[in-house]
């Protein structure tokens, strides 16, 4: 057996680190976490200073048994988790679960996976750092009690299955506040006006420097232009220079991949993952800007070899972030005379920008000069300004160009300043056209995921390894959504000067059409006014940070880590208890209207399924009320008093097919289309106020030959018993419980009682006999269960224990 067993949490990881170490070592993986706090309960006693209740998982058992076996054969254990808090947690856990001993055990971490960084680890072991493990025992402990004290709160007050936690909330909050601030948001039009002039070494374009507010100001300049003489009146040329972006943070890699790229934050930080593991990059969790000399003189080797000593400009970055997580380095390729890689595209794609950005952090600023040109006229007090920019020398630029967040967001797009001609002061130019534009005013864009994690990070709230998994869970949970906006039609006028004479169109746009654009679900406004109005505390965007930072104090020995949960916990616990007793519960009920025919009162609100129309009220008017969903496009927040009424007409009976009525409705899985005992989704483009029997007739037919292809066998004598086409192949159904067939089983050659067999052998939700087939041909009468006994505490813990 080898002497040494290193210890990684990753099969990728520990594949490549094997590669490196010769045959005296064993690399194995825990599969990341082997502990964790128990599932049932609390698992934190709060009574004795938080102390957590930590429990090996069901499906880490046999890794962690066969991690004990290997490391009492070895004579050294390396524990070579990730160098950040999560990963010397797991080194912790590992350490506690497998009963190692501190004189056999050694500590080591590498900001890369390379041979030389690997041996130089080898050669540097320390011992597992107690502070950043208990910075991140105290952030898992906080969130497990603020969502398990939190939760049932929501459950009793809003509706069943809700969650809360202390970051997710805050994230969910700050787009509720973006919603609010587009919905108040009144567009108010004004007028750009662009001049297009003629010199004497060319065409240019200037802007006026002033907007106009309305459409009769737009008339009175360009009346006042008729006949106006134009002349350059200045003109100003001053050299310029642009910097390059620092190398990738994990924040800034999950906005440029977001931008450049099309990745979510998540699918950002799985590829990147993979990269690491594979060795071509740096850790991917880090909020440094810093690159080693030796990645610098990497850097500086490659750029002036592929470009010239001309381009290379070395330069040591500094994190603005206060709060920034042990001494990391920036994201950056492993070996930068590697420009691209072979693999999945993805990984390509994603290598290929980290390469660039790294790289051209190390290269020379892009020399411009940038031009402006000012037009001016006797006729009007405003002067048109036309801007021009030419790079001189590309320098980074030859390799890349950041994104902008809030660029990449707008509608108005504006044409890249690029050369202009030569003209001189004096000079009168020809006005070939002036053309006045009627634009918008714009609400606050809608959060993407990039930009989501750019507020999150200026706010100082979560870290790298937190800002992925919060923005899946507030999708994960209903309470953000990425919707599609087709936009709308909008009108706006445009007015010309041309050879005197003023021209109007009227021409069209398509406005608010919008992609992954992240918006709050119904439910999660509710929750979010909800906790805002009786956890302030919670739901303040200073003190999330401020817990961030406390965090950050543990992981640097500052503080114990029970005595800050202590602090949190105790107004908290009280903050909970008060709200369970004294508050209301929260429906986000809005008054829509009376209804026209019966009188009663029409509210939207949400309901046990989510959010409905509610028309009367049982305590007021001794009815019973009726009720309505809400479909995928609308809101509580805003729906109309027409719209509500509009929902009432459902089911819509569309006609007959084949004898039975065929209806259009909708239930709690979305919309529908129902004939006799058949139900067919219907497509979310589509709607159950206007689909046509022609289109629903399509649908049922479509389900029918689905249905048809998917059987593949039934038994006469036991009709609950079926073999059927899945979208994994074939498989056993009997009653309402699936099974798998074994492996190489051709399913039209199986009996019944080989059926049976095979559904005996397997487990399901509730275990229970499946008979014989010889019984089966008469349904045997449900016999009544035996009264259970009650169980005794001890035995009752026995059985759970089992489960």
């Amino acid at each position: 057996m080898a002497k040494n067993l290193v210890i990684v949490e990753s099969p990728a990881k520990a594949k490549t680190i094997e590669g490196y170490l010769g045959k005296d070592y064993v690399v194995k993986s825990s599969f990341g976490h082997v502990r964790d706090l128990a599932k049932k309960g609390l698992a934190i006693d709060i009574e004795n200073n938080f102390h957590p209740n930590y429990e090996v998982s069901a499906d880490k058992k046999q890794i962690v048994a066969e991690l004990k076996k290997l490391a009492k054969e070895a004579e050294t254990v390396w524990l070579a988790t990730d160098e950040d808090r999560e990963g010397e947690a797991i080194s912790w856990h590992l350490f506690e679960t497998l009963d190692l001993q501190k004189k056999d055990t050694k500590r080591i971490t590498f900001n890369e996976i390379t041979k030389s960084a690997i041996l130089k680890a080898i050669d540097n072991p320390r011992k597992i750092n107690k502070e950043l493990v208990d910075a991140q025992q105290a952030r898992r402990v906080l969130d497990r009690i603020v969502g398990f004290e939190l939760s049932p709160v929501l459950w009793k007050k809003v509706r069943p299955s809700l969650s809360a936690g202390r970051v997710q909330s805050v994230a969910v909050r700050l787009i509720v506040e973006r919603e609010r601030e587009i919905e108040k948001h009144k567009s108010e039009g004004f007028f750009r006006v662009n001049g297009f002039f003629q010199a004497a070494k060319g065409k240019l374009k200037a802007e006026l420097s002033k907007q106009l507010t309305n459409v009769q100001q737009a008339d009175e300049l360009l009346e006042a232009c008729k006949g106006a003489t134009f002349k350059i009146e200045d003109v100003q040329q001053k050299p310029a220079t642009k910097s390059a972006a620092a190398p990738f943070t994990t924040s800034t890699l999950q906005q440029e991949a977001s931008l450049k790229l099309g990745f979510s934050v998540s699918r950002t930080m799985s590829v990147a993952q993979r990269l690491y593991e594979a060795g071509r990059i740096t850790y991917m969790r880090t909020d440094s800007v810093n690159l080693s000399d030796t990645a610098i003189n990497g850097a500086i080797a490659e750029i002036e070899r592929a470009y010239g000593t001309e381009y290379s400009k070395p330069t040591k970055y500094k994190t603005k972030s206060s709060g920034a997580q042990e001494a990391h380095e920036a994201i950056r390729p492993t070996d930068f005379g590697t420009h691209s890689i072979a693999g999945e595209r993805e990984e390509e794609r994603l290598y290929d920008l980290i390469w660039k950005r790294a790289i051209a952090s190390q290269m020379a600023n892009a020399q411009l000069e940038r031009t402006t040109i000012k037009i001016t006229t006797p006729n009007i007090q405003e002067a048109f300004t036309a801007k021009g920019e030419v790079i001189k020398f590309d320098g980074f630029l030859r390799v890349y160009l950041e994104s902008n967040v809030e660029e990449e967001d707008d509608e108005e797009t504006t044409e890249t300043e690029g050369l202009l001609p030569e003209v001189k002061v004096g000079e009168i130019v020809k006005n070939d056209e002036i053309v006045a534009t009627e634009r918008f005013s714009r609400p606050p864009s809608r959060y993407v995921e990039a930009s989501l994690v750019k507020k999150l990070e200026e706010l100082g709230i979560g870290r790298p390894s937190t800002y992925a998994p919060t923005i899946s869970t507030i999708q994960k949970r209903g309470y953000v959504e990425k919707k599609e906006r087709d936009g709308e039609e909008r009108k706006y006028i445009v007015k010309k000067l041309k050879n005197d004479a003023i021209l109007e169109e009227i021409r069209t746009e398509t406005t608010g059409k919008e992609k992954n654009k992240l918006s709050p679900s119904d439910i999660g406004m509710v929750v979010t006014d909800f906790l805002s109005e009786h956890f302030d505390r919670i739901m303040d965007y200073h003190f999330t940070a401020k817990v961030e930072q406390e965090f950050d104090e543990i992981a640097k020995g500052l503080i114990q880590w029970t005595d800050m949960i202590h602090n949190f916990y105790d107004p908290f616990h009280k903050n909970v208890e008060d709200t369970l007793e004294n508050s209301e519960r929260a429906t986000g009920e809005r008054e829509l209207g009376i209804h026209p025919v019966s009188g009663r009162k029409i509210i939207a609100r949400i309901g046990r399924f989510g959010p409905m129309i509610q028309v009367g009220d049982e305590q007021v008017d001794g009815e019973k009320p009726q009720f309505a969903s809400l479909q995928k496009d609308q809101s509580i927040t805003t729906i109309t008093l027409e719209d509500a009424l509009e929902l009432f007409k459902l089911p819509r009976t569309l006609g007959e097919f084949e004898d039975l009525i065929v209806k259009a409705n909708v239930g709690r899985f979305g919309p529908y289309i129902q004939h006799g005992k058949i139900f067919v989704s219907i497509p979310k483009e589509e709607s159950p106020m206007s689909i046509t029997m022609e289109r629903a007739i399509e649908l049922i037919l479509e389900k029918k030959e689905i249905e048809a292809n998917r059987l593949i066998k039934t038994f006469d004598s036991r009709e609950d018993v079926q073999l059927l086409n899945g979208r994994y192949g074939a498989y056993l159904k009997i009653g309402k419980d699936n099974f798998k067939l074994p492996k190489g089983t051709e399913p039209t050659t199986l009996s019944l009682d080989e059926c049976l067999v095979i559904a005996e052998n397997q487990p399901t939700s509730k275990k229970k006999p499946f008979g014989k087939a010889k019984a089966a041909t008469k349904a045997a009468p449900k016999a009544k269960a035996a009264p259970k006994k009650k169980a005794t505490p001890k035995a009752k813990v026995a059985s759970k224990a089992k489960k």
